[in-house]
């Protein structure tokens, strides 16, 4: 029985590296999570048993829970607060992960310094940049405040080491990825390692009372790297989006235990920092005098906040045998889709001869249904050389059948568009309570919807059984 015992704690077993799921032989691919080439061996855990501990707090009634140990501190970021949920609570866990370059270090930055105060420290820990070049930057963006704390570090037991001198109320760290423990073997930024400094982190984090904010990577995916038990342990995970090339930022919450995670962000980023932008419609706009063809505005959702957007369409005579398409924050199989549906249920039959491209203003990005009615009208307007009417918003979904379908939270789009001017608007049926002064129109299909295009000034070229009438 004695060597039965020792060859079953001998026996090796196998681990994937991304979900933690084990087996007792090697697999090229993971059979819970599907990916290829993450499961390692590693050796079995011997069989123990727990015996029943001494209890240090007694069970209460939950009634009885004291509340009020976690109410939110403001970050002093307002468009972070509204993400959060109104604010820090003391011992709490964010995960802030985001591709590089998006602005994560000057956002955190910005809130390190506006977090400080007399009686709350924050303590800056890099392990990607050196003091210096983060002092660079916190003089750019006029982050500086005599109680905000900076340290270079990449070691876990240092980083402990300055929690108990400088006992900080707000803990970020940049990034997670970077620090290592010397007592687990393995490069800073596998498996054991994160598993091991997020622990001792959190730990900390509950143990002081102390809110900590941990930069994370991502993967060329999008995914935020590393086990995907980083995300189970830490309270909240924030996603921080963006295109590098657009001014436009968005921290979108997808974990918070604190709060709702329908709520989203906006910020401009600039040379002189971040800023948050409590009305970022302007940024999707363009405003023109007169109307131009192939120009539609919607107003999408992110999260409960709604956003004005444009939707800008282009069509012209292609030179080669396959048409163009070409799309910039629009689904292209959404586009392509609308085309159809246009193509077959608004009798407009030149759009599949001719190269056709779409984007939206300001680098948003729309992936609801919502857009379609717009996509569908810029598309045609386009088509036609015939602008819209002007102050005009489109809103639904366009169905294969060219019906227009209802969309939630009509009247909160409403309403935004009537505060910043906008006077008509085309929605699908039954769109609720209307704000007063706008003109809405409810139309059930695509042609209804075609009807508020004026007369073209370039009529389209009919069809085969059109020719034979």
């Amino acid at each position: 029985m004695a060597a039965r015992t020792k060859t079953t704690k001998d026996r090796p077993s196998y681990r994937c590296t991304e979900c933690g799921w084990q087996t007792a032989k090697w697999l090229g691919r993971c059979s819970e999570c599907q990916a290829w080439g993450t499961v390692e061996e590693y050796g079995a855990p011997a069989v123990r048993t727990t015996s029943p501990g001494r209890v240090t707090t007694s069970a209460v009634p939950i009634g009885q829970v004291d509340a009020r140990q976690a109410t939110a501190r403001s970050t002093g970021v307002p468009e972070l607060d509204r993400v959060l949920g109104g604010g820090l609570v003391p011992g709490a866990v964010v995960l802030v992960a985001g591709e590089p370059g998006v602005g994560k270090s000057t956002l955190l930055l910005d809130v390190a310094a506006k977090a400080a105060s007399d009686e709350h420290r924050t303590l800056y820990v890099t392990g990607e940049e050196s003091a210096s070049q983060v002092r660079m930057r916190a003089d750019r963006i006029k982050a500086i405040d005599d109680h905000l704390y900076l340290a270079a570090e990449t070691d876990l037991a240092t980083i402990l080491g300055h929690l108990d001198a400088v006992k900080p109320s707000l803990l970020i760290l940049d990034s997670v990825q970077t620090v290592a423990s010397p007592e687990i073997d393995g490069a800073p930024g596998g498996m054991a390692q994160v598993r091991e400094v997020a622990g001792a982190l959190i730990r900390a984090s509950k143990e002081r009372g102390m809110s900590t904010l941990l930069v994370g990577h991502v993967t060329k995916d999008g995914a935020i790297a590393g086990p995907r038990l980083l995300e189970h342990l830490v309270d909240v995970v924030l996603s921080f989006e963006g295109d590098r090339h657009a001014r436009l930022r968005l921290v979108r919450g997808v974990k918070n235990r604190y709060g709702t995670t329908d709520e989203v962000g906006c910020f401009e980023l600039h040379d002189e920092g971040i800023t948050g932008l409590a009305d970022p419609s302007g940024l999707f706009l363009t405003r023109r005098a007169e109307p131009v063809p192939g120009t539609c505005l919607t107003v999408t959702l992110e999260g409960r906040r709604p956003l004005v957007a444009e939707v800008q369409a282009l069509t012209v005579d292609s030179q080669i045998p396959s048409p163009r398409r070409t799309t910039s924050g629009l689904e292209t199989s959404r586009v392509s889709m609308m085309l159809a549906v246009l193509e077959q249920r608004g009798r407009i039959s030149a759009l599949g001869k001719r190269d056709i491209y779409s984007a939206t203003v300001g680098g948003v990005k729309l992936s609801e249904p919502a857009a379609d009615l717009a996509i569908a009208l810029a598309l045609a307007s386009a088509a036609s050389d015939t602008p819209l009417p002007k102050n005009l918003v489109a809103i639904g979904e366009v169905g294969l059948a060219g019906e227009v379908r209802r969309v939630t939270g009509v009247q909160r789009r409403l309403s935004e568009a009537h505060r910043l001017g906008f006077t008509h608007a085309l929605v699908p049926s039954d769109p609720g309570k209307i704000p007063t002064g706008m003109k809405v129109i409810e139309v059930a299909d695509i042609g209804d919807a075609l009807r508020v295009l004026p007369r073209s000034r370039k009529r389209e070229a009919p069809r085969d059984d059109e020719d034979r009438r």
